[in-house]
């Protein structure tokens, strides 16, 4: 752990932190839930990806979130990129998150790409057009826990590098929020045969910073988002169900 004046010069380094967010983004709740874990205060600003204000576009190469806005020593640099944002985090801020070995920082950053890539076929899960397209889907996903079931088959802890809260952990809490959206429409079998990634599923599901990434109204705006996508998993969800259901579930 840094000494005391080290996480001085860090905080001052850093400044003010604006979190620039998307009610549904898993990328906006990693560098919420690192935010967390590390104790530094920011402020968050939701703003709807279907209707982009200005100041948004003009700050936003890519137009997405994440964004971090750091105000320090009067000037303001905006940070884009969920991995840029956690690895600056993690450079600049106290309680880090990332295995001090080199090798072992390496392994966790290729994990965290494929979590970014289980995202990617959590995509292409729930927006399949049809019933076989979609079994296809559930099939390529299932075959990807199974590789995480075989990464954790020497874990010591309740988390991915054991007894210590990573990064990695970060990254896959907002990934499983998704297979607690998919548990409330159908039995789909996805973690079936993987106990390891079960448990670590429901340790997170445990943890107070992921917990605490979304908004207590989250579950209602992504069952609404998934059966706005107009695929087969949208018909399995009955329209009653979404009487209540907040606006502006329109981009995850």
């Amino acid at each position: 752990m840094p000494e005391k004046n080290e996480m001085t010069e860090k905080n001052e380094m850093t400044g003010k932190l604006i979190l620039v967010s998307h009610h549904l983004c898993p990328y906006v709740q990693r560098a919420a839930i690192s935010l967390a874990e590390k104790g530094v205060p920011f402020e968050r600003v939701t703003i709807d990806l279907a209707n982009r204000p200005d100041w948004f576009k003009a700050i936003s190469p890519l137009g997405k979130v994440p964004l971090l806005i750091v105000h320090a020593n009067g000037e303001e640099t905006v940070i884009f990129e969920s991995a840029v944002i956690l690895e600056f985090l993690e450079e600049t801020q106290a309680n880090p998150l990332h295995p001090s070995d080199a090798y072992a920082r390496a392994r966790h950053r290729a994990w965290i790409e494929f979590g970014s890539a289980t995202l990617n076929a959590i995509g292409r899960f729930y927006s399949a057009s049809t019933e076989a397209a979609f079994l296809a889907e559930s099939t390529a996903l299932s075959a990807m826990f199974d590789r995480l079931e075989d990464e954790l088959a020497d874990q010591t802890g309740p988390w991915f590098n054991g007894e210590r809260f990573c990064l990695v952990d970060a990254v896959y809490g907002p990934v499983f929020r998704y297979l607690d959206a998919f548990d409330g429409i159908g039995n789909f079998g996805i973690l079936d045969g993987k106990p390891l990634v079960q448990a670590w599923r429901k340790a997170l599901s445990e943890r107070a910073s992921i917990k605490g990434a979304v908004a207590p109204d989250y579950p209602q705006r992504l069952r609404l988002f998934l059966r706005a996508r107009n695929s087969f998993l949208s018909t399995l969800i009955p329209p009653d169900d979404l009487a209540s259901a907040p606006p502006l579930a329109r981009s995850a």
